[in-house]
């Protein structure tokens, strides 16, 4: 199985790429793990906030075609660590190759990329900068490749 990390943006903060970079490499111990920085669509002026996250959910559907696609979303489903692991094993034995989690830009995610999305996921009512997001979903999911390796990671 092979995970796709889909970003918006460069994540501008020098201590969550150090971060990012970090459970990037931990994970790769278990799968393969891309991540695919796209151009972020600068707001301009006139142009209504809904056109600009359609256009970017756009941009993430297209990149994303032919995996399965979870997206990042505080109204999506909340998992805990092991039901995380759980799901990713569920996701072997289904013989999905290739799995693309998207992370909206600074507005979020369009209606429509939620609702194409194939799981919805949430990791609070709270809510997080997309940036901090990125570093959350990685350590989550090297958390779950600990987990169902049976290592001490997660104890």
């Amino acid at each position: 199985m092979r995970l796709e990390l889909l970003f918006l943006g460069k994540t501008k903060e020098k201590y969550l790429a150090t971060g990012i970079d970090d459970y990037v490499k931990r994970l790769s111990r278990y799968l393969k793990v891309e991540i695919k920085t796209l151009k972020e669509r600068k707001a301009k002026k006139g142009l209504p906030e809904n056109l600009l996250i359609e256009k970017e959910s756009e941009k993430l559907m297209q990149n994303s075609q032919g995996s399965y696609l979870v997206c990042l979303d505080r109204t999506g489903k909340q998992m805990d660590s092991l039901e995380l692991a759980k799901q990713m094993e569920r996701w072997e034995m289904q013989g999905i190759k290739k799995i693309s989690f998207a992370i909206g830009g600074h507005l979020g995610l369009s209606s429509a990329i939620l609702y194409k999305a194939d799981l919805v996921l949430s990791f609070s009512p709270m809510t997080f900068t997309h940036e901090i997001s990125r570093l959350l979903l990685l350590e989550q999911l090297y958390r779950a490749c600990t987990i169902k390796a049976g290592e001490k990671y997660h104890k």
